[in-house]
């Protein structure tokens, strides 16, 4: 113990990204590790929102649309977020939620190559994208198929054909944690003939990544995870410049036609990243991602991927001394080139040690059958945060936890 005690002092003593703890609200005695689900409020957040509730909408009223940015957030949000995927400015907007830029994307890639009818996804992909997948399928018109790869992009070799038009994939497994090589696969999947698109949702912010440099066709991801942006806050959609003017979006409402103030009879989209925006959008919202954006400017990404290793591998170490011979299995790789931000750990009580953790102020979640899964947000984390969810972690292990009915008890949100 006193070891982990000392490395874990050592370890924040020399970390640079200490500071920016300051940036973000946490209730007193809370070890947040869900930072991969929803990430913590940015301490900006309250006024800059009460700001645009008061004076922006309460006093100037329709004016803020021009006189508060209103009109262009999705765009300059976008751009402001750019730099943090590896995108130049003009390619990214912040807009709609993430399920809707999925069908989007999917769309857009299946427009440019329309004499191909197959889809490509994982088996193991967060149901949502599969789920949007289908019912654009449905939905379409055409014979199209949805065709799935093993997991991790196991197998994506052999899904891989003449047929295909998009490949949709997830750079961060959303139970495991483990990371995909997006520019090897990108050249893959392109030298197919097909168009890629990545779900960034659990990457975005913590793990570097080069969009434009890797010639990425398509990307998405959520804003309120690493990225702090408030529950539910809306999704960036990315899209290469290459294919602004050929492209064509199924949503296609008046914040992206060419001229949105013409009131025209027929759609004519915009020459920009603007044709794949839609309609209005819930400026309160944007407000609050604003905040999540604004708290990692100025911060370098290859730092926060630095901590965040640091951070998941400490764990996996406190973890393995601190509760060996209880039947845990670590399901997140131990490479460092095939790790995100967050570390799974298979058990089957599971989900009552996470119950049981959260009751005594570790806080992190459960994915079914059995992942205890437990994200590390490097701008507010300490790895005496990582010490003490392995210290708390043994304690419910070594107090079997699982056999107290209140820990059994399943809400709607797991």
């Amino acid at each position: 113990m006193d070891k982990l005690a000392t490395a874990a002092a050592a370890l924040d003593a020399a970390d640079e990204l200490a500071p920016l703890r300051a940036r973000f609200h946490l209730p007193e005695g809370v070890t947040y590790l869900d930072g991969n689900s929803l990430g913590a409020m940015p301490v900006a957040a309250p006024q800059h929102m009460a700001d645009a509730v008061t004076r922006a909408w309460g006093e100037r009223l329709i004016a803020s649309w021009m006189d508060d940015g209103w009109w262009q957030m999705p765009v300059t949000l976008g751009d402001r977020l750019a730099p943090v995927i590896g995108a130049g400015p003009g390619q990214t907007v912040v807009a709609d939620g993430t399920s809707v830029s999925i069908f989007k994307a999917v769309h857009a890639g299946l427009s440019l190559k329309p004499e191909r009818t197959v889809i490509v996804s994982e088996r193991a992909s967060f149901p949502t994208d599969l789920y949007i997948v289908e019912g654009l399928i449905a939905s379409s018109g055409r014979k199209l198929q949805l065709r799935l790869a093993g997991d991790a992009g196991a197998g994506l070799d052999a899904a891989l054909g003449d047929d295909v038009a998009v490949v949709l994939l997830s750079h961060v497994d959303y139970r495991t944690g483990e990371l995909l090589d997006m520019e090897a696969i990108t050249r893959k999947v392109q030298a197919a003939g097909a168009i890629m698109v990545w779900d960034l949702c659990h990457s975005a912010g913590v793990v570097p990544m080069e969009l434009d440099a890797w010639n990425v066709d398509f990307a998405m991801g959520c804003t309120y995870k690493y990225l702090n942006g408030g529950p539910g806050g809306q999704s960036f959609f990315y899209a290469a410049r290459r294919h602004h003017e050929t492209a064509r979006q199924p949503l296609t409402g008046w914040w992206g036609h060419a001229e949105p103030f013409a009131f025209e009879t027929g759609y004519e989209p915009a020459h920009s990243m603007r044709r794949f925006l839609t309609g209005s959008q819930a400026i309160l919202g944007l407000k609050a991602v604003e905040c999540g954006i604004a708290a990692m400017e100025g911060v370098s990404i290859a730092a926060v991927r630095t901590k965040s290793l640091s951070l998941t591998g400490f764990f996996m170490d406190c973890v393995e001394e601190l509760c060996g011979g209880h039947g845990l299995s670590i399901v997140t790789p131990r490479e460092r080139m095939r790790r995100g931000s967050q570390v799974a750990i298979g058990f089957e009580h599971g989900y009552a040690v996470v119950q049981a953790m959260i009751e005594n102020g570790v806080v992190g979640d459960f994915r079914a059958p059995d992942i205890m899964r437990f994200g590390f947000a490097p701008l507010y984390l300490s790895h005496a945060d990582v010490l003490r969810a392995a210290q708390v972690m043994r304690d419910c292990l070594e107090a079997q936890v699982w056999t107290d009915p209140r820990y059994q008890v399943r809400g709607e949100v797991t």
